[in-house]
């Protein structure tokens, strides 16, 4: 069983209908929409968040497509889907690559990799005293990086390419479940180009969604290791050094923080930037999810809290509409702060 499969079925059994089956493609494409971000939350899904930003929404429907025939999902309607029997079996024996983490890494996997290939390509020229060659990497950050951390190293130039391999050998020995290979492959040195992602997805017999996934997976481990055990990979502790993870808002959102702690009301706001109140109501409600000491109080009374959140556990849904069925008191708006602000307890 594929990967993308088992992931995009673990995803439909979490989502239990309550959403389209698109909202698995925004998650995994790592849209920063509220809706997404409140998704990733609310039905336990960050660690898929963004762990694939290069998927097309044509090969995601092919992906469902397949599944359709295969009958392990079946269409409920409206973009809906839930898994058959037989997709339970197979969810069942499946297994996620267990060390994605998506919310967290998303951000930086990629300026990782970028940084890593280009330190063992220019360590493997270093040993072999070659100075004439094209650079694996052509962003000038990475350049920049490189050139920055090259003057702090301590460790003579002919010793790094040993040093480094040293540290990678140590960071993958406790890597199971999880092929070193997917990585190394894609590696370039003195006189030998690294493969593309279709090259090594070839060599080592991989479904093209399968080998980005397993690929992924590497890289969060290596992040997770070299950052818990920074003293013990001197080298590698450079490359995420300065790497951390930005403000979960977004951009608009961090806008729209700044003019609340000026005391303006959610209506004054959408005045003054000139957008729909439903969109500052979207910034609100990604207040509820990142920020621990943002209080909901002025917004839902305390009642009416703790009444949206018991009836959304009785009829085990986070669905708006029947929430609002349920409780006509409360506005959408409402619903959707006290969700994100509780809703995974």
């Amino acid at each position: 069983m594929k990967q993308i499969e088992s992931i995009s079925l673990y995803c439909l059994k979490k989502l239990n209908r309550e959403r389209t089956i698109y909202s698995i493609y925004h998650l995994l494409n790592g849209k920063k929409s509220s809706q997404t971000i409140q998704d990733a939350h609310l039905f336990s899904l960050k660690h898929l968040f963004g762990i694939y930003d290069t998927l097309t929404r044509e090969s995601f429907e092919i992906i469902i497509q397949n599944m359709i025939k295969k009958k392990w999902i079946n269409n409920c309607g409206e973009q809906r889907f839930d898994l058959t029997p037989e997709g339970e079996v197979n969810l069942f024996h499946s297994n996620i690559p267990s060390f994605l983490n998506g919310w967290i890494y998303h951000q930086f996997t990629n300026d990782f990799w970028e940084r890593l290939s280009l330190l063992v390509q220019v360590a493997s020229n270093f040993v072999n005293h070659e100075n004439q060659y094209i650079p694996i990497q052509k962003n000038k950050d990475v350049h920049f990086w490189l050139k920055t951390i090259l003057k702090e190293i301590q460790v003579p130039r002919l010793e790094m390419g040993s040093m480094l391999f040293s540290e990678l050998v140590d960071c993958f020995k406790e890597a199971k479940n999880a092929d070193p290979s997917v990585l190394i492959f894609r590696l370039t040195g003195y006189q030998q180009i690294g493969l593309t992602p279709e090259q090594t997805a070839k060599r080592l017999n991989m479904d093209i969604h399968d080998y980005h996934i397993e690929f992924i997976n590497i890289i969060h481990y290596l992040l997770q290791k070299i950052n818990r055990e920074t003293k013990n990979f001197p080298l590698l502790s450079l490359l995420i050094r300065d790497l951390k993870q930005n403000n979960e808002l977004t951009i608009s959102s961090r806008k729209t923080w700044t003019l609340l702690n000026q005391g303006y009301s959610l209506e004054r706001i959408a005045d003054i930037r000139h957008l729909k109140l439903s969109t500052i109501e979207d910034h609100f409600v990604e207040f509820a999810l990142h920020i621990n000491d943002f209080s909901i109080d002025d917004y839902v009374e305390k009642n009416l809290q703790d009444t949206i959140l018991e009836i959304s556990r009785q009829i085990n849904s986070r669905q708006l509409k029947f929430i609002r069925d349920k409780v006509k008191t409360a506005s959408y708006f409402q619903i959707r702060l006290v969700l994100a602000k509780y809703g995974e307890r």
